[in-house]
């Protein structure tokens, strides 16, 4: 993981977070960052586009961070890629990050893709279901994909599941068109 740009500032903040025992409040206040970039187009748009200042993208973070309560360490270190021109890579570095703790913790995590939004029962419900096949503790990283139109993805490391129904409807599609 160390080998990408990306993979060394996901260390490097992991190692500090380590160090000052602050794990959790970090992992948090990332979680909440990622919540952010998901539901934001604007500012997805800040952190992707090359056009913007480091200066212009670092005070607008600043205010952004404050706002959101992101503080400590955390927001250091995004107004840090921020000045190095990084802050592109936010994402995986913030994926990085949660590789590292999974590992840290004994877990695996795993990304799922669904339709709809899962309620707290389905999610309880899936946790289980992996931690059964796979024998550890899953950190379940999901987003929503409308695109899927029902069903969901799961990647777990290599391996992936779908049982969206949009690629059962593509499957049936591909057999119809096998029998004419």
């Amino acid at each position: 993981m160390t080998a990408s740009m990306a993979g060394r500032y996901a260390s490097a903040l992991f190692e500090l977070a380590k160090q000052d025992k602050r794990l959790p409040e970090v992992e948090t206040q990332l979680r909440a960052f990622q919540a952010m970039l998901d539901d934001s187009e604007e500012l997805r748009r800040l952190v992707r586009s090359p056009v913007i200042s480091a200066g212009d993208q670092a005070r607008a973070l600043s205010a952004i961070l404050e706002r959101a309560g992101i503080s400590g360490l955390t927001a250091n270190f995004l107004r840090l890629i921020a000045r190095n021109r990084r802050l592109f890579a936010v994402a995986d570095m913030i994926k990085g990050f949660r590789a590292l703790l999974a590992r840290e913790r004994g877990e695996v995590s795993a990304d799922v893709a669904t339709a709809h939004a899962l309620t707290p029962e389905q999610l309880t419900l899936l946790k289980d279901t992996l931690r059964v096949s796979v024998g550890k503790d899953v950190q379940v990283n999901t987003r929503v994909d409308a695109n899927l139109l029902g069903g969901l993805v799961v990647k777990i490391g290599s391996r992936m599941i779908d049982s969206s129904l949009r690629t059962k409807l593509n499957n049936l599609k591909v057999a119809m068109k096998g029998i004419g």
